[in-house]
């Protein structure tokens, strides 16, 4: 094992915290891995699962069925769900972003109503921003929610929706004053039962097959004027960019415990497989890759660490936000190559965990805003 210190944000019951959800992990999801990607989507039953036992809106009040954490909760889920090599499953956007738009901005009618079947996983959460002409930006979105009477009524479509399968509501960005742009935004609370909303099939991803994305339409859905997110038209930008760091620092730590996960395993595969009579860890070459993957993803840690415990202070900063998630995504892609590229022809094989790994790992650089946008903020900083 690479060692590696423990985090300053860490305390003994987030310790006890990393046990339950590891043993949850190993014994719930690692074994269920291939049948999520082949269904090209986790069992519902998960979901229940987890909210049973409590890892479900960890960083929610208990005064709306959460557990009353914070984020570092969240983290630790994140990093052990990770660490069994499982993207499959929705839950760091469920918990720690679709469910915190509810507690930041729902009224309090939205967020009795919704918060505690989210933490009891009967109710599973999707966020739509993405269009199939919109993605980096926002204000470009074109789905609208016109007033009508009492309602709302939807037309549009997003694309690339993470639960988008398995979602039981939808935070949707709509305009509802179309000619507008950023002032013209709000985000509207969609039930996804309602008459005129449906699903496309599951996409056929390079990565990630097992998560359930897909395409939602709606076609002159009706949505009850209640469901507008906090009540007032024209808020939706600001929501968006105010809780967007704290889904690129969800990116960040998914890519550090991948790059940990993939460091360990590359060094008790290059121990274990001999070439020309010796181990591959007996080669410079191997023990110089190593060394570089491990000062990459140790700095990593650092780095993401120091964000997680500026976030926990409320000092997160956009563009410092957008640092980790860049910085992490792109020397996670790197460490991964690396790693398979040691492991020689088995690393191309679907079924070794650092083939899936890789193949996982290229979407970091694009979601959540991509590399080029991430840099786009950081440079209006300066």
């Amino acid at each position: 094992m690479v060692a590696t210190e423990v985090p300053r944000w860490m305390d003994p019951e987030l310790a006890a915290l990393r046990e339950l959800a590891r043993d949850f992990c190993v014994r719930e999801i690692k074994p269920n891995i291939d049948r999520y990607v082949a269904n090209k989507q986790v069992d519902r039953d998960l979901w229940r699962l987890a909210g049973k036992v409590g890892l479900l809106c960890m960083s929610i009040p208990e005064a709306y069925g959460g557990g009353g954490g914070t984020f570092a909760h969240e983290a630790v889920l994140i990093e052990e769900q990770s660490r069994v090599g499982d993207t499959s499953w929705g839950a760091p956007l469920h918990s720690g972003i679709v469910a915190h738009y509810l507690l930041s901005y729902g009224t309090e009618e939205q967020k009795t109503r919704w918060l505690p079947r989210m933490a009891s996983g009967e109710t599973i959460g999707a966020i739509a921003m993405t269009e199939p002409g919109a993605g980096s930006d926002l204000q470009a979105v074109r789905t609208s929610a016109i007033r009508d009477g009492d309602d709302y009524v939807v037309n549009g479509a997003k694309t690339f929706i993470t639960n988008g399968v398995l979602c039981d509501l939808v935070v949707l960005v709509v305009k509802t004053r179309p000619q507008e742009a950023a002032s013209g935004i709000s985000l509207l609370l969609v039930e996804t039962d309602r008459p005129g909303f449906r699903r496309g099939p599951a996409l056929d991803k390079i990565g990630m097959k097992g998560q359930d994305t897909c395409e939602l339409f709606f076609d002159d859905v009706r949505v009850p004027a209640g469901n507008l997110l906090g009540g007032t038209e024209g808020q939706g930008f600001a929501q968006l960019m105010q809780q967007l760091p704290q889904e690129r620092l969800i990116v960040a730590l998914g890519c550090v415990a991948a790059m940990e996960t993939a460091l360990a395993s590359t060094i008790e595969y290059t121990r274990s497989r001999e070439a020309f009579g010796r181990p591959l860890f007996g080669f410079q070459n191997t023990k110089f890759t190593l060394a570089e993957v491990a000062t990459q993803t140790r700095v990593a840690r650092c780095f993401v660490d120091d964000c997680l415990h500026r976030h926990l202070a409320g000092e997160l900063d956009i563009a410092t936000a957008a640092m980790a998630k860049y910085w992490a995504s792109e020397q996670a892609m790197h460490v991964l190559d690396r790693c398979v590229q040691l492991h020689g022809g088995y690393g191309y094989i679907a079924e070794y965990p650092i083939a899936r790994a890789w193949a996982d790992m290229r979407v970091q650089q694009i979601y959540a805003g991509t590399t080029e946008i991430m840099k786009e903020l950081i440079s209006r900083s300066l």
